[in-house]
């Protein structure tokens, strides 16, 4: 069958094209790939082309399909995995497998959460990454591998125990945690998970700081995730402006009762700010430096004193595995957490291509991509504004602003009825 995807050939060589899919093989699965959200990642390999370690030397003459953030629905089953999958059922993917750079996005001429059918190759069924969700909305699906990375984060956290050579995993229950540039979409998302993910309450931390230099950044937070709301899970929640304190280490020391934080996350590739998050962290403290720095050479001070003296230590975490993916999916089906606070812009299939190539100039959040359809990536703040000449827009933004502003299943179900269809 034909499809419509974007494929990578070369160096910032993305094409959007139509293309035949080879037949179906009995160990495969044919799948309806309704939406990606856009990935750093994804532009990373777009700038290196061939030299990426796991795009193929070869894309020139045998170009691969871009995108892995993806979710659809399976519309055959090939013979040797009919026990196990069916037809119409929603799907997400891992793409990380193991033992291997290969995955999805990258490293396949079939399969790549950019376009609008692909062909799930027998690697990903063997190694079980290919995962159920049964949510309501599409774009929950393809945020689950960015919020598996927040969930993993809270999960290599450790501490320690003196006398013994084990590590406790996990963030301290009941203790006091930091987030450090924390009012972006991604450390909104992991404000969402501590406060709402189902671990019982004393599994919780206590108190937990959240930080930013923005005020519009911290007053949207508040309103997104309002410290009212976390009482009544058991937690202080804390948003504070530290780009206006003349000493923001005793600000955030004296929030904690001057004890310092069991666990402290790392926001931002910023050395003053890695420098803090050191200087706030108490006996047996775990800093999580979470921000990927682009620069090979980033480093940051660090009081080794306190590592031989106070039990400090740190850890780095660039991603999530599997079971965490299947935890984020679980809770968005449940509506435990709510994906769409990640969510800044909508576009369809043929915004593909630009926006990728420019991620890093592109303001906000995640960049939402329905393949179906053909519509400009457009900033869900710019709704209301398009909608004075554009009925469509004008729904769109009714709908979001109905949910604080965020992007919703009823919004995606409109758009899928309602905007132009992509056809090549």
């Amino acid at each position: 069958m034909k499809t419509n995807g974007v494929r990578i050939y070369g160096q910032r060589d993305l094409r959007l094209e139509s293309f035949e899919l080879p037949p179906l093989g009995k160990d495969e699965l044919l799948v309806k790939i309704v939406s990606d959200s856009l990935c750093m990642s994804s532009y990373k390999a777009a700038e290196q082309g061939a030299n990426h370690k796991r795009v193929p030397d070869d894309i020139a003459q045998n170009p691969t399909i871009i995108g892995h953030e993806c979710c659809g629905e399976i519309v055959e089953v090939g013979a040797d995995w009919q026990a196990k999958f069916k037809a119409g059922q929603r799907f997400s993917i891992q793409p990380a497998m193991k033992g291997t750079y290969d995955a999805a996005g990258y490293s396949f001429r079939w399969m790549g959460g950019d376009s609008q059918y692909g062909i799930i190759p027998a690697c990903y069924l063997e190694q079980d990454c290919i995962l159920p969700y049964s949510g309501d909305a599409f774009f929950s699906g393809s945020l689950a591998e960015p919020l598996s990375c927040v969930i993993g984060a809270a999960h290599a956290n450790y501490h320690t125990t003196q006398g013994e050579y084990t590590h406790k995993m996990e963030i301290v229950p009941g203790g006091k945690m930091a987030i450090l540039a924390g009012a972006g979409p991604m450390g909104l998302a992991l404000i969402d998970y501590i406060l709402h993910r189902k671990l019982a309450a004393e599994h919780k931390p206590s108190l937990l700081v959240v930080t930013d230099i923005d005020d519009a950044r911290l007053n949207r937070a508040a309103q997104l995730l309002s410290p009212a709301e976390a009482e009544k899970l058991g937690v202080k929640l804390v948003y504070r402006n530290t780009g206006n304190a003349a000493d923001p280490v005793a600000q955030l020391k004296a929030l904690a009762g001057g004890d310092g934080y069991d666990d402290v996350f790392v926001f931002a590739p910023v050395p003053a700010v890695v420098e803090q998050g050191d200087a706030i962290l108490g006996h047996d403290g775990c800093l999580n430096f979470f921000a990927g720095p682009t620069d090979t050479a980033f480093s940051a001070k660090f009081n080794f004193y306190n590592v031989h003296y106070n039990a400090t230590h740190i850890v780095g975490t660039s991603g999530g595995n599997t079971n965490d993916m299947r935890e984020a999916l679980e809770l968005a089906a449940e509506g435990c957490i709510n994906p769409a606070i990640l969510v800044t812009h909508i576009g369809g299939i043929d915004a593909v291509v630009d926006a990728t190539l420019n991620l890093p100039k592109i303001p906000g959040g995640k960049k939402l991509i329905y393949n179906h359809i053909s519509m400009p990536l457009t900033a869900i703040d710019d709704f209301a504004q398009l909608g004075k000449t554009n009925p469509l827009f004008q729904k769109l933004a009714e709908l979001c602003d109905a949910n604080a502003g965020l992007w919703n299943a009823e919004a995606e179900a409109y758009l899928l009825a309602n905007a132009p269809a992509y056809t090549g």
